[in-house]
């Protein structure tokens, strides 16, 4: 407590505080700026005390507000959907299995199409019930030279008779041709087809026995020396960005039918959906890891049409 001075008798006593005095706060040199934040009380006062103060006010708000959304709009354009990412020729490819030489534009309510169709990467050497080209070409050369009409007695007697019989065997191996052509076309496959389709064309798009000859490894940094890797026996259907792709294609596949119909009711494929996306991210993190920088980190992003939204921060369906 502050010592207590005796005073004068018939006074009484007085106490005397010894603290020493607040100073002032300094004035600063800048100057005064209008708070961001005003109660509605002021705000009415100042719509009240000056209507065209106050409107010059809310133009500016109106304005910035305005701007901040087109920012906002170009940001999220640029960073893409976490699910779809950006739409690339090579994505769009999936829905036909690479068999669609041209995309299909957007169409209005009459039926016109907004846009002009564009070209789209195609893979015809893929066929269904996993078959190549290939391997039905020389099936039908060797079945057409296994079943054509041979020279008999009766042939020697009677050219015009081989000469029917070869026709006739012509026309039947055209026949025979056409319905293989019918039923190992994917357009008449079903989802299931087209799926085991496009996981074929991504393997063979990214699977590192392709790229190891044409893209260029990651740089190693100072001091580091690079390993030699052996050779591939096989086709790579294991590494990330093989992987990767396989999940682009089959979510994509899966979000165009969530958006059909009563697609929107479907628990199962939305909880399918999300387990897909979220597996995608983990693989792409993984990658932007180790492989951060290099061609084979940009040939994927780029083909695949993916974005920082696909893989950064957190993703909520």
């Amino acid at each position: 407590m502050p010592p207590r001075i005796p005073g004068v008798q018939r006074l009484g006593t007085f106490s005397l505080c010894l603290r020493p005095a607040i100073k002032p706060a300094t004035p600063s040199l800048l100057p005064k700026t209008q708070t961001a934040s005003l109660s509605q009380k002021e705000k009415k006062r100042l719509a009240k005390q000056d209507p065209y103060r106050w409107a010059q006010m809310q133009q500016r708000k109106n304005a910035h507000l305005k701007r901040r959304e087109e920012i906002d709009s170009v940001r999220t354009a640029q960073a893409g959907d976490p699910v779809r990412g950006l739409t690339t020729p090579f994505v769009e490819s999936f829905d036909s299995a690479g068999q669609a030489p041209l995309s299909k534009p957007p169409v209005d309510d009459d039926g016109n199409p907004l846009e002009e169709p564009h070209e789209l990467p195609t893979s015809p050497h893929i066929l269904n019930n996993l078959i190549h080209k290939a391997e039905m070409d020389s099936a039908v050369e060797n079945a057409y030279v296994l079943t054509q009409p041979l020279e008999t007695a009766m042939t020697d007697v009677d050219p015009q008779l081989l000469q029917k019989a070869r026709e006739e065997h012509d026309q039947q191996h055209a026949k025979a041709i056409e319905a293989l052509q019918r039923i190992t076309h994917l357009d008449k496959g079903s989802a299931k087809d087209r799926r085991h389709a496009n996981i074929r064309r991504c393997v063979e798009t990214f699977g590192r026995h392709e790229t190891d000859l044409t893209l260029r490894p990651k740089a190693l940094s100072r001091g580091q020396e690079r390993e030699e890797q052996p050779v591939r026996g096989g086709l790579d259907t294991g590494s990330s960005e093989v992987q990767i792709a396989i999940l682009t294609a089959k979510i994509r596949a899966l979000a165009n039918e969530l958006e059909k119909g009563r697609g929107y009711r479907d628990k199962v494929g939305k909880r399918d959906l999300r387990l897909m996306v979220h597996r995608r991210q983990r693989l792409l993190r993984y990658m932007d890891r180790k492989e951060r920088g290099s061609d084979r980190w940009q040939h994927m992003m780029e083909t695949l049409g993916l974005s920082d939204a696909t893989w950064k921060n957190q993703i909520t369906l």
